[in-house]
């Protein structure tokens, strides 16, 4: 009986890895077809006869994006829309520009691992564990740090820095989706009702319909 239940929790455990990131691919390439009106656990495949080096490249990171708005910071993603050669290969970039006292809202993956390295400035980086702990873990972060944050939890970036901070991260998915905390709780539409929001955060509905027109 032992030998039956080892392999049980080993196929277990090895089915809970896969799905921890995208389905590895079949083929060696599936470039994206973003023209293609089919609906799939990704995009279609492009023709492979049809594809060119231009399918697989990118390029402006080197460029310093715009920071002048209310969050002081702006993400420029690397993913599938930008290169159509990630499809189905599991992996996306973003550069995040941060002017002094920047911040990247707290906001969470639902599909992948994000693995930050600061560029330029200092960037503190924290995550929020689950329950029942609601643990915050949060670094200061210099140039070449490295800081990981985990898959799901809620996370933020702010720059703590005196000058323009720059950061660049790797997600494990082509498309990790991003969740921003409060534009879904108080933006979202329809709006959720006030009488909720006002109990689950133990406050005045007129403090929550106020802070909704504002998303």
């Amino acid at each position: 009986m032992a030998a039956p239940l080892f392999f049980l929790t080993l196929l277990a455990i090895t089915c809970s890895v896969a799905r921890a990131s995208d389905p590895t691919p079949l083929q060696d390439f599936c470039v994206a077809d973003l023209n293609s009106p089919v609906k799939v656990n990704g995009l279609v495949c492009k023709d492979p006869k049809l594809v060119e080096p231009k399918d697989f490249f990118g390029s402006g990171l080197s460029v310093a994006a715009d920071v002048n708005n209310s969050a002081g910071s702006q993400a420029t993603p690397v993913g599938v829309a930008q290169i159509p050669g990630l499809n189905t290969l599991g992996i996306s970039l973003v550069r995040f520009d941060f002017a002094p006292h920047g911040i990247i809202a707290p906001h969470t993956h639902p599909r992948a691992t994000e693995i930050l390295t600061v560029l330029e400035g200092t960037v503190l980086a924290g995550f929020v564990t689950s329950i029942p702990d609601n643990r915050l873990i949060t670094k200061t972060l210099n140039k070449g740090d490295v800081f990981v944050f985990p898959v799901g939890l809620i996370h933020f970036l702010q720059n703590v820095g005196k000058g323009h901070a720059v950061a660049l991260a790797a997600l494990n998915s082509q498309n990790p989706g991003v969740i921003p905390i409060a534009n879904s709780v108080f933006g979202s539409h329809p709006d959720i009702p006030t009488d909720i929001l006002a109990k689950a955060f133990q406050t005045d509905a007129a403090i929550i319909a106020n802070i909704q027109a504002k998303f």
